[in-house]
């Protein structure tokens, strides 16, 4: 395999186990020598000597605590998570790293995640953590064991995360609105317990203000359908007004467009909307959604690369990868 790459076995060995220190283009041409000879390393030898798996735990975990707690059926629903997965198995599958998908919706299932960690069936995990209640991030970090979450912790722990700014995505949507004439704006949040919802709805106002828009009514919702759709009944109902809305996700904005059509508002004619992820359901919107494009594909790219060097390297500090957002143009703003 070696010979097939035109590199040393040690090149190789570095690569299929995730080392960062390796020119790209080198990578490039040991994965392409892997592909052409069908090359697969015993996994069992090579886990007595490296005592790793070659597996990742990725987790995704919510406040739940009773067994007909509908956790894992909103996971699935929800483009956000397919996204995530696909960021990380895009970039693990070719260094023959494989996820394990975990549900950690109670307290006993957190407490097997961890003792499955422990036990060395995963080399490390990658956390998607939806609620500000979760005692997972904390858990992890107590236990030093190899971790990355995705999005700021709602408090502060050593744990390694990677995000957006979720503040510049607000500011976006606001100076939008406002270059396209809106005057009286509205938002709809996510939950307020969460960091990234508090960011959002932040840079958000923020930047109304600058342009001179001190007060704007909010409506909270949940990040789903019915939630933007309840939120979006509840703003008309208060101001009736409205000519601009941003949209905390591009799910809630699904449904706020469908509200605004049943009362005969026009968008973007009556109503401006703006979104927030650039996900499947922003293309999915009639008209599609004007929305800031959240970079989950690369940023579960990274959290991968950032495990696999927390597992490398187990002093490596924590730390924090934090991507830009930009703003994606359609037709509904």
């Amino acid at each position: 395999m070696a010979r097939a790459a035109g590199v040393s076995r040690a090149t190789v060995s570095r690569v299929i186990n995730g080392i960062r220190n390796v020119d790209p283009a080198i990578q490039e041409r040991v994965r392409q020598a892997i592909a052409l000879t069908g090359y697969a390393p015993n996994q069992a030898a090579r886990s007595l000597v490296t005592r790793r798996t070659g597996v990742i735990a990725l987790i995704a975990s919510g406040a739940g605590s009773g067994e007909e707690n509908p956790f894992p059926g909103q996971i699935f629903a929800d483009p956000f998570f397919g996204r995530v997965a696909g960021g990380v198995v895009g970039h693990l599958r070719p260094l023959g790293v494989h996820p394990v998908l975990m549900f950690a919706d109670t307290l006993e299932s957190r407490d097997q995640i961890i003792s499955f960690l422990r036990q060395g069936n995963a080399d490390g995990a990658i956390l998607i953590s939806i609620s500000a209640g979760d005692t997972l991030p904390k858990l992890l970090a107590d236990a030093s064991l190899p971790a990355v979450l995705f999005a700021r912790p709602v408090r502060p722990i050593p744990i390694s995360y990677v995000d957006v700014a979720h503040r510049t995505g607000g500011k976006l949507a606001a100076d939008h609105l406002v270059a396209r004439g809106c005057r009286r704006l509205a938002t709809i949040s996510g939950p307020l317990d969460l960091p990234a919802s508090q960011d959002r709805l932040a840079g958000f106002q923020e930047a109304m203000a600058v342009h001179g828009h001190p007060y704007i009514p909010c409506a909270e919702g949940n990040f789903t359908f019915a939630s933007g759709e309840a939120a979006m009944e509840r703003l008309l109902a208060e101001h009736p007004g409205i000519d601009g809305v941003f949209v905390a996700n591009d799910v809630m904005a699904q449904g706020a467009l469908g509200v605004l059509g049943h009362h005969g508002r026009r968008v973007p004619g009556d109503v401006a909307v703006v979104g927030f992820d650039d996900s499947s359901a922003a293309l999915a919107c009639r008209p599609p959604l004007t929305t800031v494009r959240h970079p989950i594909e690369d940023m579960a790219a990274e959290m991968a690369r950032l495990l696999l060097a927390h597992i490398e390297q187990p002093d490596l500090p924590v730390t924090s990868r934090i991507f830009e957002p930009i703003l994606v143009v359609r037709e509904s703003a």
